[in-house]
């Protein structure tokens, strides 16, 4: 049996890593997490608190693991909205060379750093496959910078003293986990949608002209791809885009909120406010990559996943939704 650690397990993606692991009893899980964790979480897993940051809480949460899921972080979207910046990459960037110093003696069979789309911002080839980012201008933002960063370290620790790693790329996650927040481009733009929708926002704001395009990929789908990733011979030392192939404009996507939470299409109206930079305007990874190696493609239709994160939030987090 294997023991896997998952570090930043309270998160949306991390809870939903978590739940899939839970459910294969090839693997038992440990959760490492600044945060308090769940219930539901503490009853199945072990549970480690404590600042990875710190090299002797690293190596406490990581001995006895034979493979790391590393997707603890500072969240992109607050640091890019709040002017956080300097402490997105400060603690990026620590948590990233501590854990992977942490796994240099461990002796792991796989070591997962769970990146972002975001390092494809700049992008000029679309779809983006992975190979395009020999090419491909650097991030901007602290965000995709951070990520692509500790994507250097993986490869660098690979390089120097043979650390296997996997890396995977989730692109614009969406679903159930993740509370809207009330202050302005700090949720990620589905929660945050929905949030606006529910709590009587008229007319919808969004950020930026709306023509922007996504692929918005649902976290169980993401949850699938890097435990797949993790577990297959074929994701040893490689990267991948971990995607929808359905590109949409977030104001399509505003639309198909709009209707998932039950109002009327005639009265659908949108107001743009100013996006914080950059305000990328394409954003297209490919994933075919995951599909030939992996035999993994995104499976849950938007307006489903959408539907679905509608009733969690109505459901588990009314005040946050409440006119």
């Amino acid at each position: 049996m294997s023991r896997v650690l998952v570090t930043g397990g309270a998160g949306m993606i991390g809870a939903a890593v978590v739940r899939r692991l839970l459910a294969d009893p090839d693997y038992e899980v440990r959760v490492a997490d600044e945060r308090a964790v769940a219930q539901w979480m503490r009853e199945g897993c072990e549970v480690h608190t404590g600042d990875l940051r710190v090299p002797r809480q690293a190596r406490a949460a990581m001995h006895g693991c034979s493979h790391v899921i590393h997707l603890a972080a500072f969240g992109g979207v607050a640091a890019d909205a709040t002017g956080r910046a300097f402490t997105l990459t400060e603690a990026n960037g620590a948590l990233c060379s501590t854990v992977l110093r942490a796994a240099l003696d461990a002796e792991l069979e796989r070591f997962v750093y769970v990146s972002c789309a975001s390092v494809f911002e700049r992008a000029e080839l679309f779809p983006t496959p992975e190979d395009h980012l020999r090419d491909c201008p650097v991030a901007l933002s602290p965000h995709g910078f951070s990520k692509l960063a500790g994507e250097m370290c993986c490869r660098a620790a690979h390089q120097e003293r043979g650390v296997p790693y996997t890396i995977c790329r989730p692109a614009d996650v969406y679903g159930p986990g993740e509370v809207p927040d009330a202050e302005p481009g700090v949720a990620h733009v589905v929660a945050d949608l929905i949030g606006k929708v529910l709590r009587g926002q008229r007319p919808l704001e969004i950020l930026g002209s709306g023509a922007q395009t996504r692929t918005f990929t649902h976290v169980e789908d993401v949850a699938e791809a890097i435990v797949t990733a993790m577990s297959s011979p074929a994701g040893a030392n490689e990267d991948f885009n971990i995607s929808s192939a359905r590109e949409l404009a977030v104001a399509e996507l505003a639309r198909i909120v709009w209707q998932a939470c039950g109002e009327d299409p005639a009265a659908f109206a949108l107001e743009h406010v100013q996006a914080p930079e950059p305000d990328v305007q394409r954003r297209c990874p490919s994933a075919e990559k995951a599909m030939r190696l992996l035999g993994w493609e995104a499976r849950i239709e938007l307006e489903d996943g959408i539907a679905g994160t509608v009733r969690w939030l109505r459901d588990r987090h009314p005040s946050a939704v409440a006119r």
